[in-house]
């Protein structure tokens, strides 16, 4: 039986511009590695987001490892503080908690803070968790602007609407407001609390000296996506006895491992954008494959320049991936039995600078893998291949052979 191994390329799929002459960035950027495992294999498209579901990557990539969050989408919030080892009680609510940048004129500025450093997130979280920690409140750092915030207590609700602070650049935070997805008391409580909290903290981080003089300074938090604690399916008991290990920087793929007893693989120097380490993830999926029949190879960093809105850089990330984790693992990889796909999550288009629900391109190459006329790798290309249009579980049951 061959095994399988997914290059994971986070929002790497776009739409045509006009600057490119009417390409992607996929298509333009030089792509050997991904070309050849297209050409020497399959493609098609594949439903990443589907609707009812926010355009969220834990969503996404549940999808793309059957996992199916149509069913049981627990919150990134929860499944971030899985990855973190975080116990959360029966009453817990737990939001992914961004440090944000709002201008004072009240509009969405940055979703990041500037991609705020690691050394400086963490100060402020623990600074926040000194001021405004209770019995109903925790604040947890995560990686630069990916923190954790979990509300504890029968009286709070995950059933709160949000807006995705990534899909909200420009807007007045007066329109991204939270508001109650019922009426029950702790739906109407929490948004009452939130808004609360939401402004203490505002007050508290403009007077933080490690604010004082930034562009792009951690103004405010963003708490979004709650949930309680998880309870999902295990990989191995999903696709009859399958070991899988995951390797990712960020805490919502390791989340979603954790909660299906998946190996988590933490590579030194992996930091979710531009600057990670390449080199290390690509020699731990080269490691990982000899002993796991599954392995789940994910990079951040172009999904980090779409939402910047950053071209140039978007580009960079593309071809880096390429040359930097694709090309070395399928030669390193070569001579042996594994079927090899090739995929973003979801798309980024550079304008809009926030997920779509478009399905993306699939490539796969290997052991009992047809191959078809498509030569390249890309968003125009992928749809005129053999694989059609595949969603749910059927791209695992593929790579598998279930």
């Amino acid at each position: 039986m061959a095994k399988a191994l997914i290059f994971l390329a986070d929002g790497m799929a776009d739409l045509p511009l006009e600057q490119l002459g009417n390409k992607t960035p996929l298509e333009v950027v030089d792509t050997p590695a991904m070309d050849s495992i297209a050409a020497k294999g399959s493609s098609g498209t594949f439903l990443t987001l589907p609707e009812g579901l926010p355009t969220s990557s834990d969503v996404a990539n549940m999808s793309v490892l059957g996992l199916y969050p149509e069913h049981n989408y627990p919150g990134r919030g929860a499944i971030e503080a899985v990855s973190q080892g975080i116990e959360l009680a029966e009453d817990d609510v737990a939001w992914r908690c961004n440090l944000v940048t709002v201008s004072p004129e009240g509009i969405m500025a940055d979703y990041s803070a500037g991609h705020i450093e690691d050394e400086v997130s963490k100060q402020l979280i623990a600074d926040l968790q000194a001021e405004f920690a209770s019995d109903k409140v925790s604040f947890y750092p995560g990686v630069s602007y990916r923190n954790l915030l979990v509300l504890h207590g029968a009286e709070f609700s995950p059933e709160v609407f949000y807006y995705k602070p990534d899909s909200s650049h420009g807007i007045n935070i007066e329109d991204l407001p939270w508001t109650a997805l019922n009426d029950s008391v702790e739906a109407e409580h929490t948004v009452d609390f939130l808004n609360d909290l939401f402004a203490e903290t505002a007050d508290f981080l403009a007077k933080h000296p490690l604010n004082a003089g930034k562009d792009s300074p951690a103004s405010h938090i963003w708490p979004w996506s709650p949930g309680k604690r998880p309870d999902l399916k295990s990989f191995a008991d999903r696709f009859q006895g399958k070991s899988a290990a995951v390797i990712s920087a960020v805490d919502v793929i390791r989340g979603i491992a954790k909660c299906t007893d998946m190996d988590v693989i933490i590579v030194p120097g992996a930091t979710g954008y531009i600057d990670t380490n390449y080199a290390g993830k690509a020699a731990a999926a080269i490691e990982a494959i000899k002993t796991h029949d599954f392995v789940y190879l994910h990079v951040e960093a172009i999904d980090e320049c779409s939402h910047e809105g950053n071209l140039e850089l978007k580009m960079q990330a593309i071809a880096d991936f390429d040359s930097q984790i694709v090309a070395p693992v399928l030669e390193a990889l070569k001579d042996e039995d594994i079927i090899f796909a090739v995929l973003p999550d979801h798309p980024v288009p550079i304008e809009l600078r926030k997920h779509t629900r478009t399905p993306v391109p699939l490539a796969i190459c290997g052991s009992g893998i047809a191959c078809d006329e498509v030569k390249v790798f890309s968003e125009n290309e992928a749809p005129k291949g053999k694989l059609g249009f595949l969603k749910g579980d059927e791209l695992m049951k593929i790579l598998l052979e279930l």
